[in-house]
């Protein structure tokens, strides 16, 4: 069976288990790039203590233009390897926020066969709120062995979302905000046209938070999905900008008891940015 984890921890739940032998703590913090801000040093400056930088942007597949697509299973384990993470350990992911770019580390371990990993409520903000320990600098950790097997139906690429078009097979649900979902609001990144995947569903990422940062009660949540218009008997694909918001819609649907939600890869980096691919406003 391996180690076992919930999918979603509290603060007081990771200072008890803080030092555990098989507990490896991870700090997923990734920003877009217009805010200019590096995580990595800011990691180097204040972490929770004993946890390593997992790096979004740079543990992905460099063939593509496309930002922090998933790699393959081989580099994604020679990676997760020399951060000290073991195929046996229960992880726990943070990140500055709250529950943002930690819920993509969170899928990406689980796409690669890792399910003893959850996300920390209220992340780094809300352990700091609570005046919990830090420390700085930047750990060197002895490299262990970690195997990662792919588990492709937690992963859809662009194939998969043109045949799901004709189909109707998934429901499609988007993390967007709603001007960008309407095509009102520009997009963040340059050359993407506005709209989004004809019969999608919205469900923006940064309403499913209390105020100091942690996810709504599982209840809300599925609330929330519904009154998005999904239905929670159907499968569902979660898409955003980049992939990193869609993964807090899976968390959330995961929550919600939706354990096979898949994520839109390349979402709309990829969609808005070719001329082929039709849209809605």
């Amino acid at each position: 069976m391996g180690a076992v984890i919930e999918p979603l921890v509290t603060t007081e739940w990771l200072a008890k288990e803080l030092g555990a032998a098989d507990l490896r703590v991870v700090d997923g913090s990734w920003h877009m790039p217009q805010l200019k801000r590096d995580p990595r040093a800011e990691f180097a400056q204040a972490h929770i203590p004993g946890a390593v930088f997992f790096d979004i942007d740079a543990i992905a597949d460099h063939s593509t233009s496309l930002p922090h697509m998933l790699p393959d299973a081989a580099t994604f384990a020679r990676a997760v390897g020399a951060l000290g993470i073991g195929s046996g350990d229960r992880v726990v992911v943070y990140d500055v926020r709250g529950v943002v770019s930690a819920a993509r580390v969170w899928w990406t371990f689980r796409a690669f066969g890792h399910d003893a990993v959850a996300v920390l409520d209220g992340g780094l903000r809300k352990w700091r709120a609570e005046g919990r320990p830090v420390e700085s600098g930047t750990p060197a950790p002895a490299a262990r062995p970690f195997e990662a097997a792919a588990r492709p139906e937690l992963v859809r690429d662009l194939e998969a979302m043109r045949a799901n078009l004709a189909s109707r097979a998934a429901q499609v649900l988007d993390a967007r905000s709603a001007g960008r979902f309407a095509g009102t609001e520009p997009e963040p990144r340059a050359g993407l046209r506005g709209g989004h995947i004809p019969g999608s569903l919205n469900l923006p990422y940064d309403t499913l938070y209390r105020e100091d940062g942690t996810l709504k009660a599982p209840a809300e949540l599925r609330a929330a999905l519904q009154g998005a218009g999904l239905d929670l008997a159907r499968p569902v694909v979660t898409t955003c900008g980049s992939g990193v918001t869609a993964s807090v819609l899976a968390l959330a649907l995961y929550l919600a008891g939706r354990r096979d939600v898949a994520v839109y890869d390349g979402s709309w980096s990829e969609w808005g940015g070719r001329p082929d691919t039709p849209i809605q406003p």
